[in-house]
Order: C-alpha cells, then structure tokens, then sequence
C-alpha cells in the first residue's frame, strides 16, 4: 500500500506537514510526513488540520441522522425552518445536501465584507445574521450548482429544527456516536496553514460553519471512513447508508451526486470522494465499498489552481481500490 501513499506526502508544495491514512482490506497504515509549522512539532495521527469543504460530508450525516429519528424529512421545504419570509423558493433540504437548490455557490453580500480578508479569512465578517439576511435578496436558478451558501443553510435549518446550535448538534448527533473526539468547529490544538508558504491565522466562518468550519485528524476521519465502509458496525448504520445513495447524475457527468458526496461508478470499483480547503489547508477523503478501500489525506497548504495534492490523493485512492 506505501507505494500509493509515499507520493503524496510531497505533493502539496507550500506545506510543512502532511498526513495521509488508508485503509485496504482491513488493514491501516498511517505516514505523516513534516511539522505542525516551521520549527513546530512533528506531525502525529492526532494534528488536527482544517477540513474545509469536507464538512459538508458531515452535515450531510447530520441531515440523513434527524431524517432517521423522524425529526426532518428529506423533501422538507427548507423554509418551514427559517422565520418567516426569509426565503420565497420552495427548495427542500435534499436539494440543499445535493447542490440542486438553484442557490448561487456564495450569499448575497459576502463578497463585500470577504474582501479585506481575502488572503487570510475573507468568511470571518459574515455572521449568522448576515445569513439570514442575504435569503431575500438570492435569485435562484434552476439545475445543479455546487454551493457553500445551501449546505450552510442546511446546517442552519437543521440546527434550527433541533433547537441547538450547529456545532453542539453535529457533535452530539454524528461526532461522538462514531467517536471522532479530536474532530470539531474550535481552532484549538490545530496545526499552523500556509498559503504559498506563508502562514496563515485559524479559518474563521461563522456565518456558514456547515459548509467549512470542522476540524479533524488523519486518525478521526479514518475512523469516520470506516464507519461509512461498515455502517452496521456503528450506532449510525441507516444515516451511513443513505448518504451513500445516489440522487441525481451531475451534468455532462457520468458521475452520481449524493448526499454531498460524490460517486463515480467503474466495472470493479465505486468511488465515493469529496475535497475540501481553507486558505491554509487541503484535505481529500474516499473510499470505495466494493473493495473496503478508504484514503485521506491532509496537508497545511492552502489549494492553489495548479497544486497537484488532490488530483494526486484521488489517483492514489483509485489505485488502491484496483491494486
């Protein structure tokens, strides 16, 4: 398995450190390559790094774990849990979990207040309030249309169903049923990111938190891999396995969108993956249920259009799928 894996730890230019966990036929290997931060400390399982856009895989979890309890359904009109007028569209919370809402990738406004904070945490100005304030004024359009602003409003509606904030409810009902107890919103205990080298201070996003605020470790989000690869094993089985499922085909794709993961179906093999980044880190994640395959990989650089870490964390999970 190494020889997959050994490539990526320096595949993510700008980073100090890089951690990678896979899992092929129930065994696990972890490498960790670097620092927490120049003249930080050595990396260990438990670093935890900023996951980016790979929170929504778990909001997507804490949507299909409240549908099990019957406390949500998924064809739920999404307004019925947001005050009243604040949205006009009758969009449901399945369309908000598979980027078919209509609703633009980011609010109305945001782009404003992101600007004085564009190289470091251009979210940190936009607060829950500025969510509920940009539903008004956002046009939707019709077809698929991958957006932070709908998972981040399936967070809060969700939260709002609950009565309890994101963060408490997705630890409560998701983090700790599948013991991911390094894995949370708080920046506390977390490696330092770079962005082209240079570092970069914690991701703040409070306005949108269900969309990019998790942080976790190669250990935790292996663990979270395996329960999706073996949901009877877990106190989460029916959730597991109806985020798995697939809902609608991506355009000009032949590719399945789930619940927030994506699904790429090959004779032998199925590949389920998502990506996630903050202005200093990268992390992808995988798996493959045919062949009980799983990867991830984090590293404290920011994405940039041409680095190769992602591309290269997904050839690495395909070849261990076909190994």
């Amino acid at each position: 398995m190494d020889e997959h894996l050994v490539p990526l730890l320096s595949a993510a230019p700008g980073a100090t450190g890089v951690a990678v966990a896979a899992r092929r036929r129930h065994e696990d290997t972890v490498l960790l390559s670097g620092t927490t931060a120049r003249d930080g400390d050595p990396l260990t399982p438990t670093t935890r790094f900023e996951i980016g856009s790979l929170t929504k895989t778990f909001t997507a979890l804490l949507l299909a774990r409240m549908v099990a309890a019957g406390e949500v359904a998924h064809d739920d009109e999404v307004r019925r849990y947001l005050p009243g007028g604040a949205l006009a569209a009758p969009i449901t919370l399945d369309q908000l979990a598979t980027h078919t809402s209509g609703l633009p990738r980011l609010p109305p406004g945001l782009l404003r207040t992101a600007l004085p904070r564009w190289f470091s945490t251009p979210y940190a100005a936009f607060g829950p309030d500025d969510l509920l304030a940009a539903l008004p004024r956002t046009r939707t359009r019709p077809g698929y249309r991958y957006s932070n602003y709908g998972v981040a409003l399936l967070g809060f509606a969700l939260a709002r169903a609950a009565g309890v904030p994101y963060a408490e409810l997705l630890a409560d009902r998701v983090l700790r049923p599948l013991g991911l107890h390094d894995t949370d919103c708080t920046d506390t205990r977390q490696a330092t990111g770079h962005w082209h080298g240079r570092p970069r201070p914690p991701w703040d996003i409070p306005g949108l938190p269900a969309a990019g605020a998790l942080r976790s470790t190669a250990r935790d989000l292996l663990r979270y891999l395996t329960a999706l690869l073996d949901p009877d094993a877990t106190p989460l089985a029916a959730a597991l396995t109806d985020v798995a499922r697939p809902r609608v085909v991506r355009p000009g794709t032949t590719d399945d969108v789930c619940l927030v993961w994506n699904r790429r179906a090959r004779p032998g093999r199925t590949l389920l993956f998502h990506a996630g980044g903050t202005r200093g880190f990268t992390a992808f994640a995988g798996y493959s249920p045919d062949t009980g395959t799983a990867l991830v990989a984090l590293a404290n650089s920011g994405p940039g259009l041409r680095d190769p870490f992602v591309q290269r964390s997904y050839e690495a999970l395909r070849a261990l799928a076909t190994a």
